[in-house]
């Protein structure tokens, strides 16, 4: 699938960044802006010309990003001033993560908050002395213009330096204080996932489902810390608060009732009008969300939308030689006659005209009345006015209420339905297309590559295990750098660029466990194997724990982070303290486990003091204090026996085990080598048989599968 690189059409000759792969960095690159990509030669003119750095951070699908550039950065007069005052540098954070922490971190304890675009202003030694988010063109209600930020900007660098310099030196040590070692190491245990419980039933929606206020986000790290508190406690309303979370969401416009795949976020309380951007990592977390809601509850409509957003990615976000793109944007044309003017949600809204000239009368009726749609729009808050007489749909009636309303039979309403999306999917799919942001980022594929993983085991789609090999594949053939055996973190036409950070290594290591256990090819256990051995040796504070986010060798980050904030996607800390726990059971080897256990203690603090704030890090920590778990499954793969046993294994909700298959072959000789006693498993009469064992300790072999779910049952329950 290809995208243009939504570059602006301006008419301005190229500058620096018509270098660069990044799509953020292209779509500025006829800016008037005499615009750096990061790196030594911005870092020098700043340097000989004595002036501060302008250090612009977004990404490609970025909305308010986009209405800076609009506003600001094709302004010509806006543009000379810059190029008079500063030097100014551009950053696609997706592509630098590691820039990004460092001066976000900043940004939000200048301001207490923080978002993108950041716009900050660095001294040459790049210490950080103001910042700002989004910046007006001219003074607005209070807030001061760029042109008039440039200015002061000017006369401060010219006549106060001092106090620009003390400002930087401040954050500077403030960024030093905020990654250094904490006081001592704490033991969290069961108390943090009790206070993470009671803090997410405090700020839980009773009506509307979600956590907190507006804007409300789709965090799925919560949702598995959630499910795993209640498989420990027996709590209800940890369950309950989950599945009401996921069916709001699915109900709502924040789900893609058309294409399928979710939005960015909800602007409202109901989950009804999103901000329209689709992100990757969004997709792959919340996948894996409602695969474990179905396996709870058994509900279809858990497993339909985690097939419907897997079937979106396939469709939409897959690169054809395997590897999944980042995004697309909110933004596009209403129309194809103008392409240069771009509306949120374009793509996506309708009006109740459209629906009822595009579907037969009967099926335009049902259509209305189960997706709300509204002769005048249904869209309530329209500050902006941008959605006018469009709907965006959400279910506002079932399909049991909509038979009751027009006297018809279910069936024939679901029918009508499954028609009608169809039908408006195909002409959707004519309008001009959202921008696509076709880079192919190693950690986010390897969350969509876990999420495939277990969509093939819990739903049984062999297409979904397919497509997550050949992109697990791709980044091996293409972001493996072979002399070092480390990932590299962004591929984009033809480029692998950017080393691996923490998260490309975890995620990916994470993705490589669940392929085994998905497929029980041995190569990819073999190969998380190898690359968690390099992560440990590159990333791990031997001295203090926990994991560093960058290697050190890049001498332009200010400080080598170690993040445990779970947020939109999880922290590369909390997903490699799980990878180690989990390859702790399936290679029996002591030091990963103390690594992990060591972690654990290092964030200790964080998670008994903000637990809110590290909900994936209470998954590692509910893990550690389980009973370690194996299930191994002795029979060939293919045979009909085994899969019945192994449909029995992904029925049903077993957090914190590791699944094993015993074959007789190359498999179970690579195994043996770890954990010796797999070799002497054997079937029963031969049959394949499932042993499920706890620390390696192994009850006695079933080959029914009706036994093996009473087994399974019984290892559910945590230590004490």
């Amino acid at each position: 699938m290809k995208s243009g690189n939504h570059i602006s059409d301006s008419g301005n000759p190229p500058n620096r960044l018509i270098q660069e792969k990044s799509p953020y960095l292209l779509q500025h690159a006829h800016n008037p802006v005499d615009w750096y990509p990061w790196g030594e030669e911005a870092f020098q003119k700043a340097r000989l010309e004595d002036k501060p750095i302008f250090l612009s951070i977004g990404y490609s699908t970025c909305y308010w990003c986009h209405v800076m550039e609009r506003e600001v950065f094709e302004n010509e007069t806006i543009a000379a001033l810059m190029n008079d005052t500063v030097v100014s540098i551009k950053v696609d954070r997706e592509e630098r993560p590691d820039i990004d922490r460092i001066y976000m971190s900043a940004l939000q304890a200048m301001t207490g908050s923080g978002g993108w675009p950041m716009s900050m202003f660095l001294t040459p030694d790049l210490k950080p002395f103001f910042g700002a988010t989004y910046i007006p063109p001219m003074d607005q209600s209070g807030r001061p213009g760029f042109p008039q930020i440039l200015e002061r900007i000017k006369e401060v660098w010219t006549t106060d330096r001092a106090q620009v310099l003390e400002a930087g030196q401040r954050i500077g040590q403030y960024l030093q204080q905020i990654t250094s070692t904490p006081s001592q190491p704490v033991d969290a245990g069961q108390s943090a996932l009790d206070a993470g419980f009671e803090y997410f039933r405090r700020t839980y929606d009773s009506v509307n489902g979600g956590f907190g206020n507006t804007p409300k986000f789709p965090r799925p790290a919560v949702l598995n810390f959630l499910l795993r508190y209640h498989a420990r406690t027996k709590n209800q309303q940890a369950l309950e608060m989950t599945l009401q979370t996921l069916r709001a969401m699915a109900r709502g416009g924040m789900y893609d009732h058309i294409g399928g795949g979710f939005h960015r976020y909800s602007t409202d309380e109901r989950w009804h009008v999103p901000h329209f951007e689709k992100m990757l990592y969004d997709q792959a977390q919340l996948v894996i969300s409602y695969l474990e809601a179905f396996q709870i509850t058994h509900e279809s409509l858990f497993a339909d939308v985690a097939r419907n957003v897997c079937e979106y990615v396939l469709r939409n976000l897959a690169h054809s030689e395997g590897g999944f793109f980042s995004a697309e944007d909110a933004e596009s044309a209403p129309n194809a006659s103008n392409p240069n003017q771009k509306e949120e949600g374009a793509f996506y809204v309708w009006t109740r005209r459209e629906v009822e000239m595009l579907l037969p009368p009967g099926e335009a009726e049902v259509f209305v009345r189960h997706f709300g749609v509204e002769k005048n729009g249904n869209v309530l808050d329209d500050p902006h006015g941008v959605f006018a007489g469009k709907n965006v749909l959400h279910i506002t009636a079932t399909v049991g209420e909509v038979a009751l309303q027009l006297g018809m039979n279910e069936s024939d309403v679901a029918t009508l339905l499954t028609s009608s999306r169809a039908k408006l999917h195909t002409i959707r799919n004519k309008r001009p297309r959202c921008h696509l942001d076709d880079k192919i980022l190693t950690s986010w594929n390897g969350l969509m590559i876990s999420a495939l993983a277990r969509a093939s085991q819990v739903l049984g789609e062999q297409k979904f295990l397919d497509a997550a090999e050949k992109s697990a594949r791709f980044i091996l053939n293409h972001l493996l750098d072979v002399s070092s055996h480390t990932l590299r973190h962004r591929f984009r036409d033809g480029e692998a660029r950017f080393e691996g950070q923490l998260d490309d290594h975890s995620f990916f290591i994470e993705a490589l466990i669940d392929l085994y256990e998905a497929s029980f090819n041995i190569d990819w256990l073999s190969e998380a194997i190898t690359l968690a051995d390099q992560m440990n040796r590159v990333f791990y504070d031997r001295e203090n724990g926990g994991f560093f986010d960058t290697s050190g060798t890049d001498s332009s980050i200010l400080v080598r982070t170690k993040e445990w904030y779970d947020g939109a996607e999880p922290s590369g800390n909390s997903i490699a303290t799980l990878n180690l726990l989990r390859l702790t059971q399936f290679t029996n080897n002591a030091a990963y486990d103390q690594m992990a256990r060591t972690s654990l203690r290092y964030f200790g603090e964080h998670l008994l003091k903000q637990p809110q704030a590290t909900p994936q890090f209470l998954v590692a920590l509910d893990a550690s204090l389980s009973k370690p778990a194996q299930i191994i499954i002795v029979g060939v793969s293919g045979d009909a026996h085994t899969r019945l046993l192994l449909t029995e294994v992904h029925s049903r909700f077993v957090p914190n085990k590791v699944l094993l298959l015993a074959d007789g072959a190359n498999g179970e000789e690579y195994l043996s080598g770890y954990v010796p006693f797999i070799s002497g498993l054997s079937m029963i009469d031969g049959k394949p048989a499932a042993y499920v064992c706890e620390n390696f300790a192994c009850q006695l072999p079933t080959s029914d599968p009706a036994m093996l779910a009473k087994l399974l049952d019984s290892i559910v329950l945590p230590v004490g």
